[in-house]
């Protein structure tokens, strides 16, 4: 099993399941995970996923550590909350996935690199405009990673931009600015709590 020296502590190392729950921020309440499987039902991006987050949770139970740090999931979760949310159990998922993220990059596990692509474009969009751009942000990944699907995708997208539902080009926000230095001072902080 991989360990992080957050969590480093005399006795024996903690189990997967502590060293997620002890790395996530807040309470995660992954033990609370009845395995009811509202999570990947409501998830937007499940059928992209190689594993459900509620398959997911039964691999860290099972201390299958490089399994979920290599698993795409995280990956392709795009933070809509809409899991959390429906979680009978008020798992936070969605914060997990971030934990997971974190985890697959300390470690060198994730081998589908679409994924850290995709969110390193968001961040790229929101660090520049203050939003994502749909339009862009779709385009790119597929082009990148699944070029003859996006061909697939082609119609949906033309609805969209017909209906004003999505933009041909990105829009920055009011006080983009503010926004920028909020994020400068967050990677402030992170840095200084890495050394």
């Amino acid at each position: 099993m991989t360990t992080t020296p957050e969590l480093a502590r005399n006795g024996p190392p903690p189990s997967f399941m502590e060293l997620v729950e002890g790395i996530t921020p807040g309470d995660a309440r992954l033990i609370m995970c009845i395995q009811c499987g509202t999570c990947g039902g409501s998830c937007p991006s499940g059928p992209d996923m190689d594993h459900t987050p509620r398959q997911l949770f039964a691999m860290v139970r099972a201390e299958m550590v490089d399994e979920v740090l290599a698993s795409n999931t995280p990956w392709y979760c795009v933070s809509c909350y809409y899991c959390t949310v429906r979680c009978p159990q008020e798992v936070h998922i969605t914060d997990l996935m971030y934990t997971f993220k974190s985890m697959a990059i300390r470690a060198g596990k994730f081998q589908d690199s679409a994924g850290p692509d995709l969110a390193g474009s968001f961040v790229g969009y929101v660090e520049n405009y203050g939003r994502s751009f749909e339009f862009g942000l779709a385009t790119r990944q597929y082009l990148r990673h699944q070029p003859l699907k996006l061909l697939g995708k082609a119609q949906m997208g033309l609805g969209m931009l017909t209906k004003g539902r999505m933009d041909l080009t990105p829009h920055k926000i009011d006080g983009l600015a503010g926004l920028q230095a909020i994020l400068n001072r967050a990677k402030a902080i992170e840095e200084e709590q890495t050394l």
